[in-house]
C-alpha cells in the first residue's frame, strides 16, 4: 500500500489538487482557484507556493487585455502524487 502524501493531505491542499487535476480543467486562473475554494489570496498564495516548492504545480504569469493574471498548473509529477494519494486513501477505506 502506497503512504499517505502529508504534503497533500492538508484539507486546503488537498482541494487545490483535487480542483487541478480534474480531466477538464488542465490549469486555472489563481482568482477563479481562490473564489472556487473559499480562499483568500494570502492563504491560497500560501499553499501554492508549498505545492511548487514540492513540483506539484507551476505558476504562470501572463497578461490579459494588459491586466497580469496568474495561472496554476499540476505538473505531471504532482498527478502522480494526488492519484497515489488517492489511492492510499482508497485502501484505507477498503479495510483489511
Amino acid at each position: 500500500m502506497a503512504g499517505l502524501d502529508e504534503l497533500i493531505h492538508q484539507p486546503v491542499r488537498l482541494r487545490i489538487m483535487a480542483a487541478l487535476v480534474t480531466p477538464t480543467s488542465g490549469r486555472a486562473e489563481f482568482t477563479s482557484l481562490r473564489d472556487l475554494l473559499a480562499l483568500t489570496d494570502g492563504n491560497l498564495g500560501a499553499h501554492l507556493r508549498k505545492l511548487e516548492e514540492a513540483g506539484y504545480v507551476v505558476t504562470r504569469k501572463a497578461f490579459v487585455a494588459r491586466k497580469p493574471r496568474t495561472y496554476v498548473e499540476a505538473t505531471e509529477g504532482g498527478r502522480r502524487a494526488f492519484a497515489d494519494h488517492v489511492a492510499a486513501l482508497a485502501d484505507i477505506l477498503a479495510g483489511p
